[in-house]
């Protein structure tokens, strides 16, 4: 039996096939009720019809999907869509690569297995001799050989726990630890932009990392505990700075960059670097 994820990846390649000395491709999008051809690429693609005055082009987890306004014929949406052909190909075959990525991170979860914590690798350990004051404790080698991993968080779960109980007992800890870490850095950065943040709550957004509102209240994805803490600092860094700047105008970001000089970098990084699917 198929699992989600190996679903969803069928939607980005419906069985590719060879074609004389090239393959051709397929994209899918699993609302599909137009398809086009772009060489030998195939998109079979998602056409909405809204009110707007142009056609626009959206290429998500799913594949594309094309909005387009209610006059405009069929024929001209297929003309753009040729001259669009380039970006559309490249953005596709970016979407199967991550979710390619992210499939390979999936995580098992058992006595052993490994998750990222701060840009590094740690071992769970089931460890029923002792109930951990929040959940697990996180032990860290001083020395260990090059491409070892240091750091293992015991958990108090007995060797038969089941990996829905393993993957609950990680989590908590990780958003306990992401509560922690993430006030830390609003603390930090904060009195260096001049400005106040008065709460802060965590989120499970699929694809949005942070938000920031006018009333000083600061949302971040739990998920960010994942990456290293230079990335962590970006997103704490923008999100603090929309309280000064609510846009995303170039004095926004010279006022992220004051504090966060290598902010494309990290911005960057954390759109390409694929975190294991919770």
């Amino acid at each position: 039996m198929r699992s989600p994820l190996q679903l969803l990846l069928d939607f980005f390649d419906d069985g590719a096939t060879a074609s004389g000395p090239q393959a051709t491709q397929f994209f899918r999008h699993p609302n599909a009720n137009r398809q086009v051809r772009f060489g030998e690429v195939h998109v079979a693609y998602e056409l909405r019809r809204a009110r707007r005055r142009s056609i626009g082009f959206s290429v998500g987890p799913h594949g594309l999907t094309v909005t387009a306004p209610q006059w405009v014929r069929v024929g001209d949406i297929e003309a753009a869509l040729q001259n669009k052909s380039e970006w559309i190909v490249s953005k596709l075959s970016q979407g199967r690569e991550r979710q390619e990525r992210i499939a390979a991170t999936r995580i098992e979860w058992k006595d052993g297995a490994t998750f990222p914590y701060l840009g590094e690798q740690v071992i769970v350990v089931l460890d029923p001799r002792h109930a951990f004051d929040g959940g697990g404790q996180l032990h860290v080698a001083e020395q260990t050989l090059p491409g070892v991993t240091r750091m293992t968080l015991h958990i108090g779960l007995a060797q038969t726990a089941n990996a829905q109980q393993i993957r609950d007992a990680v989590q908590a800890w990780l958003m306990r630890e992401a509560k922690r870490i993430f006030t830390e850095r609003l603390d930090h950065y904060a009195p260096q932009l001049g400005v106040q943040w008065k709460k802060l709550s965590l989120s499970s957004a699929a694809t949005l990392w942070g938000t920031a509102r006018h009333d000083g209240s600061i949302r971040l994805n739990w998920r960010l505990i994942h990456f290293g803490l230079p990335v962590i600092d970006y997103v704490v860094a923008h999100e603090l700075s929309h309280l000064r700047v609510m846009d995303h105008s170039p004095r926004f970001w010279d006022t992220v960059k004051s504090v966060v000089p290598q902010y494309a970098d990290l911005r960057a990084k954390l759109k390409e670097e694929a975190l294991p699917a919770w």
